[in-house]
């Protein structure tokens, strides 16, 4: 045993930074940093100066121009047919957005004057940030392709994207005006994946005349498939019934006027979008068909390798077919629930149609839910899970509006934990909870995936991505019924909390981490 003498464990306190942090940093989390680093020095007798004075890398701050960023400043604008997509996985920043993208070039470049598209030799698309880091393995170069040739995500059959993994080397005619100019994923290049991006989904598409530039487009792919691009300006809409930017605001005007989480969304819907609620519940008809749809094809299709140099296996239909069999109906009903979202994100890696909810990468979680409240499951009526998916929404919208939904942006946790939440919301409304318990269960089931990052395996949206859906189907109902079940008014975490949570953790997340495959599994796994 070491002996000290008196002078020797005497270890002079030393002095506290009461300095102000640097512009721009976080003021709570600088101090918090700084105690340590003191109490670190008390208890070891050694100044730990680089703990104090290092910070984390992080990603240069997002352009305050975006209009993703401009739209935090006030109340929720989002509507239903902005929110819920149908599209090609296996990621809605990295297959939908970009199709999405090259289409609207597309529809810009055949309006220029006849003269000028008289001149036009080549068609060229760049990506940057983490489309060019992960975009190979999320098929980022063939949606971006079939935008350009004309394709949109909502109708293009996956065939065509299948068509285009297996031989790369097809050319396409692209008509504009009078003159027809070839193009292939050659056109598609992989570019710079760091620099000083206005968002790390960036991409710029050019119609070329020679080496002549006769017109440039910079665009942002900003999560779940919504789009921006340089000089964005919003489209006009209505004022909403009930303005909003907070869930406190949402459950304060609810209280009022004695209204679900779902009705309160509903009248938002009708005065922002101007639809009917006829019009808002046929969309969502046709998003619980296409949800209900990936669930049973994923679930029907026999065990098989998905594409990729992972060689992953498939096991939607394994897993459901043993759970079947399982004993005890809570283990069996997990299993169950499991092999639902499976069966969405193995369609989803196989790059076939999903539903952003919120985003691609998350598109096993609310099928999983919806699938397992429905005929094949709780059988709860269609008009409940019409109000159930609205009562997400408004969760989806908070998360948005306050943080992210781009795993670029935020990692995994802003993907797969903002579904799980939109789960746990979706069962209590559909069950008919007050509006307390929707929004305790949606902040039980955020929780519990902050600090999840995002770190594909190869870029392909497939380890640990597929499971990750499962285990937040699954941490959904968890979320829920704790909060059913537990004393509501209790619970000392609110939803807006664990949200201003999510973006302070996204914030301070090390880029590695955030949709580049440069950290965790993406570089523990050895591919052989």
């Amino acid at each position: 045993m070491d002996v000290y003498d008196e002078e020797e464990r005497s270890i002079a306190l030393p002095e506290l930074d009461l300095t102000e942090p640097p512009e721009g940093s976080d003021r709570r989390a600088f101090m918090m940093r700084s105690a340590l680093a003191s109490a670190i020095t008390v208890l070891t007798g050694r100044p730990i100066a680089a703990f104090a004075q290092a910070a984390p890398a992080k990603d240069p701050p997002l352009d305050p121009n975006l209009n993703v960023v401009k739209k935090s400043k006030g109340p929720v604008m989002t509507t239903a047919e902005e929110f819920y997509k149908v599209g090609p996985g296996p990621s809605s920043s990295h297959t939908i957005g970009p199709m999405r993208i090259t289409y609207d070039f597309y529809q810009r470049a055949i309006k220029l004057p006849a003269a000028q598209l008289g001149q036009a030799t080549a068609l060229k698309v760049n990506l940057f940030g983490s489309l060019s880091a992960t975009g190979k393995g999320h098929g980022t170069e063939r949606a971006a392709l079939a935008g350009l040739v004309g394709k949109e995500p909502a109708t293009v059959d996956p065939a065509f994207l299948d068509g285009l993994a297996a031989d790369p080397s097809q050319v396409f005619p692209v008509k504009l005006g009078s003159k027809t100019i070839n193009v292939s994923l050659a056109d598609i290049i992989y570019d710079a994946t760091k620099g000083d991006f206005h968002h790390p989904n960036t991409m710029t598409c050019k119609v070329m005349a020679g080496d002549k530039v006769l017109l440039e487009q910079e665009y942002y792919s900003v999560g779940g498939g919504f789009i921006e691009w340089k000089g964005y300006q919003p489209p006009k809409k209505g004022a909403p019934k009930y303005p909003y930017a907070t869930m406190a605001e949402l459950l304060a005007h609810a209280e009022r006027d004695k209204l679900t989480v779902a009705q309160l969304v509903m009248a938002n819907e009708v005065a922002v979008s101007g639809k009917s609620e006829a019009d808002v519940y046929a969309f969502l008809d046709k998003i619980i068909g296409a949800m209900r749809a990936t669930v049973k094809t994923g679930l029907a299709a026999p065990t098989s390798t998905l594409p990729g140099p992972i060689k992953l296996k498939t096991k939607a239909h394994d897993v459901y077919q043993n759970a079947q069999k399982q004993e005890g109906t809570a283990r069996q009903a997990i299993g169950i629930v499991s092999a639902y979202a499976l069966a969405g994100s193995e369609e989803n890696a196989r790059g076939h149609l999903v539903i952003t909810a919120p985003t691609g990468g998350s598109a096993g979680v609310l099928p999983a839910v919806v699938y397992s409240l429905g005929p094949e499951g709780a059988k709860l009526s269609e008009d409940a899970l019409r109000q159930g998916l609205l009562a997400a929404l408004a969760v989806g919208y908070l998360c948005k509006h306050n943080a992210t939904l781009s795993a670029a942006e935020g990692g995994c946790q802003a993907e797969i934990g903002v579904a799980s939440a939109m789960g746990a919301a979706l069962i209590g409304q559909a069950y008919g909870m007050e509006n307390r318990i929707i929004a305790n269960g949606a902040s039980a089931s955020l929780e519990h995936h902050l600090g999840m990052t995002c770190d594909p395996v190869a870029g392909f949206v497939q380890v640990p991505c597929i499971e990750r859906c499962a285990f937040g189907a699954v941490k959904a109902w968890t979320g829920h019924l704790i909060a059913k079940n537990e004393i509501p008014i209790n619970r000392r975490v609110d939803f807006d909390s664990v949200v201003t949570a999510l973006a302070l953790t996204a914030k301070e997340m090390n880029s590695k981490y955030k949709e580049t495959s440069e950290g965790g599994l993406a570089v523990s796994v050895t591919l052989c």
